[in-house]
């Protein structure tokens, strides 16, 4: 039995402070989680921007892509072939150029990386925040990694766990951009690692495939077929992780055969950006999820231990025994409580860590504490998803704006510009007059009554292009512009351009634009 009916929240955000706060931090302190896993959220958590976390080898062009996506250069910025950037950079608003240093930034509750103290001063001294006044940086925040070095150059000179700074990341941004380049595609086994360290993190995982300006387009195909390969083995999901195909600076391009290309990986890549603000509340929520069930093992596996250690003696005896069969507690405890092995952490790690404790200060069971996330996850969570669909609703429609993300919204460098349905739309003749002689020909075969043809006879001719009955239908649509289910001659003409555009593998218009209305209807459609 329920004691109590869901709480009421004002907001999302304020919903997953109070939350986490009195659901699922008492379960996490009780059970020492954040010794184990990831330190408390705080906050500032909670209210941040959405953040974009840039990972790649030295060299694949993470600070240019920033520098692409900004227009503008940012305080701190280094670009070159060698690896330049070593420190963390998170590039965020600011009403002023400045750089603040890591060990400033994680005593500033406002911002959300005062847990990142626990890392030490070899990493604080390597972390900085650029802030600058840039309309990108006003959605979204993005973090700018050191270049992954080959082998062990990497784990001699960094001094701090640089794969578990970019777990505690990966937990916390939106989406994790992955950037490989084109031109020397190699993954290195630190590279390997750290992408295995974003394990449960995929769903934010795009990989983006840099300076293929750079290479010719057979050799493209081999290169894309390789990192996808090579991909396959190292992150472990049943879906093909989305892979961006360009060139991401704004040079002019060394091959440009792919330009089209190009043009259309970048704007689905942007897309999936600026669509970042609007999904940020569910991905807090989700995460939060991922959190509480990640808890819950957790708090399963300390009570089991706590359970089997002997109160007096053979204590350091009994704790190696338990550490040595942690796989089977692990099974044990999947099969009691029903819970899926892809909820358990990482067993090698857990191992490890629990060397470092003493079993004996572990806590039993508490049922009342599990109850109450329990709770959270069955009945308070579907209410803020509610939240979050109104919240959606009512707020004007959040798009990452300025920077690159401007450069190709109105004009002629607009995507697909000029080209399908778009063809014409600076001509003062009609486009579809040049073609017209052609289908002039076929429309007097078709019997045409008082300057008409009949949808029946129209049909006939429609169907010869093969293209399905509902792409077709909507062809009609727009064709039959005074709407009486017939034709005439400017209209059947439109109806095979408007084919014409299909076949040659272009989206149709949702509504006719208004170069393609024939001159003698133009004032049908403007009454």
């Amino acid at each position: 039995m329920r004691k109590k009916d869901p709480e009421v929240f004002q907001t999302v955000s304020d919903g997953l402070k109070k939350l986490y706060k009195t659901k699922l931090l008492p379960l996490e302190e009780h059970y020492k989680f954040h010794e184990f896993h990831s330190p408390a959220l705080e906050d500032a958590d909670f209210d941040n921007k959405p953040m974009v976390l840039l990972v790649g080898q030295y060299s694949t062009g993470k600070t240019s892509f920033i520098r692409y996506l900004l227009e503008q250069d940012f305080p701190g910025m280094r670009i070159g072939p060698e690896p330049t950037t070593d420190s963390f950079i998170a590039v965020m608003h600011g009403d002023t150029e400045g750089l603040i240093p890591g060990n400033a930034l994680v005593v500033d509750p406002k911002k959300p990386f005062r847990k990142l103290n626990a890392f030490g001063n070899a990493f604080l001294n390597r972390f900085v925040c650029a802030q600058l006044p840039n309309p990108v940086l006003e959605s979204i925040s993005v973090i700018d990694t050191p270049g992954i070095l080959s082998g062990e150059k990497q784990r001699i000179s960094r001094g701090y766990d640089f794969a578990a700074v970019l777990e505690w990341f990966a937990e916390r941004v939106d989406r994790i951009i992955l950037l490989f380049d084109a031109h020397k595609l190699d993954i290195s086994d630190e590279f390997s690692e750290v992408i295995k360290a974003l394990k449960n993190h995929e769903d934010k995982i795009r990989v983006v495939l840099n300076k293929a300006d750079q290479i010719e387009t057979q050799q493209l195909m081999r290169v894309y077929g390789a990192l996808m390969w090579s991909l396959g083995k190292i992150v472990n999901t049943p879906e093909v992780i989305r892979v961006y195909i360009g060139s991401f600076w704004s040079h002019p391009l060394l091959i440009p055969d792919n330009r089209k290309l190009f043009e259309a990986e970048e704007q689905d890549l942007f897309k999936d950006i600026q669509s970042l603000p609007r999904n940020a509340a569910l991905r807090k929520l989700n995460d939060l999820i991922k959190r509480a069930r990640l808890a819950k093992v957790h708090a399963y596996i300390i009570s089991s231990l706590k359970k089997e250690m002997p109160s007096v003696f053979g204590k350091e005896g009994k704790k190696k025994e338990l550490i040595n069969s942690l796989g089977e507690i692990y099974s044990r405890i999947e099969r009691e409580h029903q819970i899926s092995p892809g909820d358990f952490p990482n067993l090698k790690k857990m191992q490890e860590q629990l060397n470092a404790h003493d079993l004996n200060k572990f806590q039993p069971l508490k049922i009342k504490l599990l109850d109450s996330v329990d709770d959270m996850l069955a009945h308070d969570i579907a209410g803020l998803m509610v939240l979050v669909r109104q919240e959606e609703t009512n707020r004007p429609q959040q798009v990452v704006k300025g920077g690159a993300f401007d450069g190709t919204l109105n004009g002629p460098f607009g995507h697909g510009y000029g080209e399908g349905a778009g063809e014409g739309i600076d001509e003062a003749e009609w486009v579809v007059a040049r073609d017209k002689p052609m289908y002039d020909e076929i429309f007097y075969t078709l019997s045409p009554v008082n300057g008409k043809v009949t949808g029946a006879n129209a049909k006939k001719e429609m169907v010869k292009s093969k293209l399905p009955n509902t792409v077709l239908g909507k062809i009609w649509k727009l064709a039959d512009i005074d709407k009486d289910g017939m034709l005439d001659d400017e209209e059947f003409a439109l109806a095979n351009h408007l084919i014409k555009v299909k076949l040659e593998g272009h989206e149709l218009p949702t509504d006719l634009p208004g170069h393609l209305i024939p001159p003698s209807k133009r004032k049908i459609t403007a009454e």
